[in-house]
């Protein structure tokens, strides 16, 4: 058992209030959700991929879990997922906007998490393309821009750092990654609303002024690219909750899908046949 707030798991945040109806919550930051996704949906022609058709909602046989999930693919966007799993009468929800972009360029990719456990969970990062300790100019492009929102969210005194029990989780986020929890109540949930204005907005900037990537290096960027996306979820500790409920085979039939590893067998390779 964690005694501070910072390290508590989520599964001892659901102990302490199991049953709070969070129906609310999901409708309005599934929302934020939306407009996030339509967004990039008018910007880079996508198409559902053929592994998730019809998934658009789902429930265990128990009815413990239920959700939705598209998952769309393009040209210049690799897998753009828009998702929610939980309880919207038993306090969980987790709640995805995440864009993967294909390797014309190197501008990070984008993640949007809000969850309830049944306090309120936000996460909001830009995925890095390369290795930050050894490329120093592109984390002064991508991250040093966002550095004063990222302190500003921070020194807010309603919000705790969320710390994951993953080691894998922890490596995997940048300098500027929100991870922090705090009450669930609309005036926190319109704070996130407000910080991803800015934040959503930078990215598509930097997508306006990005630079190509050279052909032949983009073989390279899509075994990155690809590694890093299967490994972060492969590797999050929220995947005990749906594998006990779901049981293994069934649970692994969804992460391959959350993952996209039809996606990936798709195109793996292709920059190189070019």
């Amino acid at each position: 058992m964690s005694t501070g707030s910072e390290t508590k798991t989520i599964m001892e945040f659901l102990s302490e209030n199991p049953n709070v109806d969070v129906s609310r919550a999901w409708e309005r930051c599934l929302g934020i959700h939306s407009k996030i996704v339509d967004r990039v949906r008018a910007r880079f022609p996508v198409t559902r991929h053929a592994q998730n058709e019809g998934m658009d909602y789902w429930t265990s046989p128990d009815k413990q879990l239920e959700g939705g999930f598209w998952g769309y693919t393009g040209e210049q966007v690799d897998w753009l997922v828009y998702s929610w799993l939980g309880n919207r009468k038993a306090s969980l929800l987790d709640m995805n906007a995440t864009c993967f972009l294909s390797q014309q360029t190197r501008v990070p990719h984008m993640a949007v998490i809000f969850g309830t456990i049944p306090k309120l969970y936000f996460y909001a990062e830009y995925t890095p393309r390369v290795d930050l300790r050894t490329n120093y100019e592109y984390l002064v492009k991508y991250y040093e821009p966002a550095n004063e929102g990222f302190l500003k969210f921070r020194s807010d005194p309603k919000w705790t750092r969320f710390v994951s029990h993953g080691t894998y989780l922890r490596a995997l986020m940048s300098p500027v990654a929100i991870s922090s929890h705090a009450e669930l109540n609309d005036e926190n949930i319109t704070t996130c609303e407000k910080f991803l204005g800015e934040f959503v907005d930078r990215w598509f900037r930097w997508l306006d002024d990005a630079e190509e990537v050279p052909v032949e290096e983009r073989a390279a960027q899509q075994a990155y690219d690809y590694k890093v996306r299967e490994l972060g979820y492969r590797t999050d500790p929220m995947n005990v909750l749906p594998q006990r409920i779901l049981g293994v085979e069934e649970f692994n039939r969804r992460l391959e899908m959350r993952i996209g590893i039809g996606q990936m067998a798709d195109t793996r390779g292709r920059w190189s046949k070019r």
